[in-house]
């Protein structure tokens, strides 16, 4: 997926490295303007506020579901058989390196780049609906 300016606004990742260490989140977000709004929405509690309304709201849940599922499927096949160091323990974890017992959300860039890569993901679609704006007037590569 790229930016308003086509750069890349986010990375797939292997579920392990080379050396079989495993790497729990498949997708990162890469623009630096999503990163640093992301991450306000976060210190201001946003982590405990979407994983709360990830449990009470209906459709957040099952999207949830849904995209740890899909997560689980792509981690799977992203590793094409390797099972690392961890004989594939960390291939069963959802979006953002959630255990199958969902509770917190843990991360929301995460989240956010996994609807950024799967655009029907509720929960991800509605944490990114708070960045204004989701991109930035100029490219942040670009010098000051």
């Amino acid at each position: 997926m790229r930016c308003a300016f086509g750069r890349p606004a986010l990375t797939e990742q292997s579920p392990y490295v080379p050396d079989g260490e495993p790497f729990p989140t498949t997708y990162y977000v890469t623009c630096r303007h999503l990163v640093a709004a992301i991450s306000r929405l976060e210190a201001a509690g946003g982590v405990e506020r979407w994983s709360a309304a990830a449990e009470t709201d209906e459709e957040l849940a099952a999207s949830r579901i849904r995209a740890d599922e899909e997560q689980r499927a792509i981690r799977r096949e992203l590793a094409d058989g390797e099972t690392g160091r961890d004989g594939g323990a960390s291939l069963d974890l959802g979006v953002g390196g959630a255990g199958p017992r969902a509770g917190s959300l843990k991360c929301l860039h995460a989240h956010a780049a996994f609807a950024l890569a799967h655009p029907g993901y509720e929960l991800g679609r509605r944490i990114l609906a708070e960045v204004e704006p989701l991109w930035p007037s100029r490219c942040c590569t670009e010098e000051s």
